[in-house]
């Protein structure tokens, strides 16, 4: 039983994910490139209904994070993203529900990890923004 619940339970999370995109601005043109931009504004939506964060500290985040890359020379091509990742990585560090050391040593794991491991296993599938796709 407890496997249906949680997919029941992912199917709900998913729905409601779907709902968000759909009222965003512009969401008849695909707003995300990349599946991994899909999971960080899920996340960011997760961890707010969970109470890590104010959404009010999540878009001061989002503006510092975008003002720095419009101040910076680095050279690095645009992507909301990338900056809307930088700011959820900041309040979840700002609010004690995310470490530097722990981000720092999942990202080394993750990196370390080669692209075909447990490729026996069962992989979910993205969020679909739209089932006909």
């Amino acid at each position: 039983m407890g496997y249906r619940q949680d997919a029941t339970e992912l199917g709900d999370a998913r729905r409601r994910v779907e709902a968000l995109v759909s009222e965003l601005p512009g969401a008849e043109q695909r707003p995300f490139e990349h599946p991994w931009e899909l999971r960080a504004f899920a996340m960011a939506v997760a961890a707010y209904h969970n109470g890590q964060y104010e959404w009010s500290e999540f878009q001061l985040s989002l503006i510092q994070a975008i003002k720095q890359w419009e101040q910076g020379d680095s050279g690095e091509p645009w992507s909301y993203y990338e900056h809307w990742l930088t700011a959820l990585e900041t309040v979840l560090a700002g609010s004690g529900a995310l470490s530097e050391a722990a981000l720092d040593e999942r990202t080394r794991a993750v990196l370390e990890t080669p692209k075909n491991a447990n490729h026996h296993e069962a992989h979910r599938e993205p969020v679909a923004i739209d089932p006909a796709r």
